[in-house]
């Protein structure tokens, strides 16, 4: 399913959004802050529960501000370098692995094979806003998107739950819906629509 289409969206009062997100993340640096404007601008035609789910897993994974994965995948298949050279652990704020996601992401985003010379470039805010935003909609990581689990409003918990499964099977679902619910919380106080 690709974006819900229609108007973009955007919020009426972004102070009550921050304050609403601040309940969630404590306080925001400037890395956090644009990445956040990024994300806003970058799902601007999708729905409340896709863009809480988006912030969500973006908070889960990276804190909201693209990094690598901890540990850089030691002991892990995807820690050792891959047909590209480099070390095919977690970057960005999806936490990209593999070569093929690297594939996937250079591909679809159009950038000539930058991605594939270096991988690091998945950190940049702009790079891993579109991975997010594109991946968690058109389903590169696991088959599954965002349509295939959340409505075209408001989600529910049970929604949130399910919806782990676009990124990485079920592995801590429940606290990553329960920051989605918040995130949904504060854009509807902050008027996304």
């Amino acid at each position: 399913m690709r974006a819900l289409g229609g108007d973009t969206r955007n919020l009426s009062t972004p102070a009550t959004f921050y304050s609403g997100v601040r309940g969630v993340t404590g306080p925001l640096d400037q890395v956090q802050v644009e990445v956040i404007e990024s994300l806003l601008k970058a799902a601007s035609r999708w729905s409340t529960s896709w863009l809480a789910y988006g912030l969500a897993t973006a908070w889960h994974e990276a804190r909201l501000r693209p990094i690598e994965e901890i540990g850089k995948g030691k002991g892990r298949p995807y820690g050792q370098p891959g047909k590209y050279g480099q070390a095919q652990y977690g970057r960005g704020l999806v936490q990209l692995t593999w070569d093929r996601n690297y594939e996937r992401a250079d591909k679809e985003l159009n950038l000539g094979g930058a991605l594939l010379k270096d991988f690091g470039l998945a950190l940049k805010p702009q790079i891993a806003t579109e991975i997010l935003v594109r991946g968690m909609e058109e389903a590169w990581f696991t088959g599954k998107g965002l349509g295939d689990y959340l409505p075209a409003e408001l989600g529910t918990v049970v929604q949130f739950t399910e919806a782990r499964r676009i990124i990485n099977g079920t592995d801590r679902a429940a606290g990553i819906a329960e920051y989605a619910r918040r995130f949904q919380d504060a854009l509807v106080l902050g008027g996304w629509g």
